[in-house]
């Protein structure tokens, strides 16, 4: 059911009455499963439904002179086109990283609920927030710091919004990324990204075998992303 991980999530920054998590569970709701790679929407898109990810990992990016910015990762419990129901049309095209499913909950009954309830539309409206925030720290990320803190900073915020949903195992999580992915969400190349991997595997900071990534030193990883996960409103 959509309702589980959006509730954990919304939980976990705010609370919830009874009668709103009956609403939110009682959702109408059409369930896809979107194979790698596949758009969910495109640029110019004009939905009539929201996505809630239930499982696996989306992307937010955009494709400008050949090369392709990952502006956001989305995981289970987010809502990455939430801001749909104001603005209609999507400015860059929503993919699925690995395999996914994703249940599509009319606009229409969003709009409703939230009419009707503020303590639903204070936790929608801040969910909308954390993620303009989350965007923010990533353009900081982009732009003030280095290679390794870079994509050291990525792999600390994943976790913690994991941990927050429960989808961390004692510093372990796991993500469907390729290389590729990594260096477009970094804006490095993949021969770079895959020199970087390499060089916090060196300094025993993690561990990445497969889709399975362990942060072996949290806080020395933390330390060298400067890393501070008030802007995640935890």
């Amino acid at each position: 059911m959509p309702h589980q991980m959006l509730i954990a999530r919304l939980r976990s920054v705010t609370g919830l009455s009874e009668q709103d998590q009956a609403k939110l569970e009682s959702m109408p709701h059409t369930i896809k499963r979107f194979a790698p790679g596949e758009c969910l929407a495109r640029q110019g898109d004009r939905p009539v439904s929201c996505a809630v990810v239930m499982g696996g990992f989306l992307s937010r990016q955009r494709v400008a002179s050949d090369r392709t910015q990952i502006t956001s990762f989305y995981i289970p419990g987010d809502i990455p086109d939430l801001h749909t129901l104001h603005v209609p049309e999507m400015d860059r095209d929503l993919r699925s990283i690995g395999t996914s499913i994703i249940a599509l909950v009319p606009h229409s009954y969003l709009r409703d609920i939230l009419a009707k309830s503020a303590a639903l539309a204070h936790a929608f409206w801040r969910e909308t927030l954390i993620h303009t925030a989350i965007y923010s720290e990533w353009i900081e990320n982009l732009g003030s710091r280095e290679a390794l803190p870079r994509l050291a900073h990525l792999l600390c915020e994943i976790a913690a919004r994991l941990e927050l949903v429960g989808l961390l195992d004692n510093g372990r999580f796991h993500v469907p990324f390729t290389q590729q992915d990594i260096a477009d969400a970094c804006g490095l190349s993949t021969v770079h990204a895959n020199r970087t991997i390499q060089e916090l595997r060196r300094r025993k900071l993690i561990e990445w075998n497969g889709h399975a990534v362990d942060l072996l030193q949290r806080d020395r990883l933390e330390l060298l992303a400067e890393f501070r996960p008030s802007y995640l409103m935890r």
